[in-house]
């Protein structure tokens, strides 16, 4: 296995990982993610939408092992990006948490797409 091919199922691990935390404690993430979830209906949101949507991104490369589901992981990771960025200056939101993530999406992406 190369060094890239084991980036590619960290970065779907580590994809995996942040829907479980979202899954197991949706309320941990709002503050990073900037959003509240003030009763059942959010919390569940933040359940299905960052928990479940995320592991099952993760999982779909590690249990197919086709480098495609890899390289349509990445493209959600830059297309995240590619929105997040310009978002950032037109919702004047330049914080802490938005440029962790964009970097994170940035790298996740190219590293899955290469």
């Amino acid at each position: 296995m190369t060094i890239i091919e084991i980036l590619k199922v960290v970065a779907a691990v580590l994809t995996i990982a942040t829907g479980a935390l979202a899954l197991a404690r949706p309320r941990s993430i709002t503050g990073f993610i900037g959003l509240q979830a003030p009763g059942g209906r959010g919390v569940t949101e933040l359940r299905a939408v960052f928990g479940g949507a995320f592991i099952a991104l993760g999982a779909f490369p590690l249990l197919v092992d086709a480098a495609v589901a890899y390289r349509m992981l990445g493209a959600m990771y830059l297309l995240i990006a590619i929105v997040r960025a310009p978002a950032m200056a037109i919702d004047r939101s330049l914080e802490r948490s938005n440029l962790i993530s964009l970097a994170v999406e940035l790298v996740l992406g190219l590293v899955l797409i290469w």
